[in-house]
């Protein structure tokens, strides 16, 4: 016996294993074309939502381009207003206040148009989504919950909430 067949039939000679056996993809073409085609499928309805989502945040960015825009003019609004109670005390001043009001007019239209909308507080019901309760008071006359007076006026742009309004709610009667 050479040295080579010792070896080989010695019960401590290391047998020679089979490599493992890896499923061939082709063997089930059937199985194999469902798993692609269901991947495709997906992919292609991942690529829809991808396309539906990137129209509609585009969409929200047009149509809120001038919220900071917008936001800075509502201390210029409040002001303007302010100016034209004030002046609507002082005596001989009826040209002029007839022309702030125009202005007034043109620029709460300009405003309206851009899709801003004043927040609506006379005689509602308290909304802590759009409003700002700064004090509650007492009222004989306005029910509980409801607004007694705005200190300062909120804005929403289209649907989104801009500035809240300032508000004062009422607390019923006195007890």
């Amino acid at each position: 016996m050479s040295k080579k067949q010792k070896n080989e039939s010695s019960p401590g000679a290391i047998a020679e294993t089979e490599p493992p056996t890896t499923p061939d993809p082709v063997a089930d073409p059937a199985a194999e074309a469902e798993k692609f085609r269901d991947l495709a499928m997906r992919t292609a309805a991942d690529f829809d939502n991808f396309r539906k989502r990137a129209a509609r945040e585009k969409e929200d960015s047009i149509r809120y381009a001038n919220t900071s825009l917008l936001g800075d003019l509502l201390p210029l609004i409040d002001n303007f207003e302010l100016g034209l109670e004030a002046a609507k005390s002082a005596p001989d001043a009826g040209a002029i206040l007839q022309g702030l009001g125009m202005v007034a007019r043109q620029f709460r239209d300009f405003l309206s148009s851009a899709g801003l909308e004043e927040v609506v507080t006379e005689g509602a019901i308290f909304d802590p989504n759009v409003m700002e309760s700064v004090g509650h008071e007492n009222s004989d006359t306005v029910p509980e919950g409801q607004v007694l007076r705005s200190t300062r006026r909120g804005y929403k742009l289209r649907d989104r909430l801009l500035r809240p309004a300032s508000v004062f709610v009422s607390k019923g009667p006195a007890a």
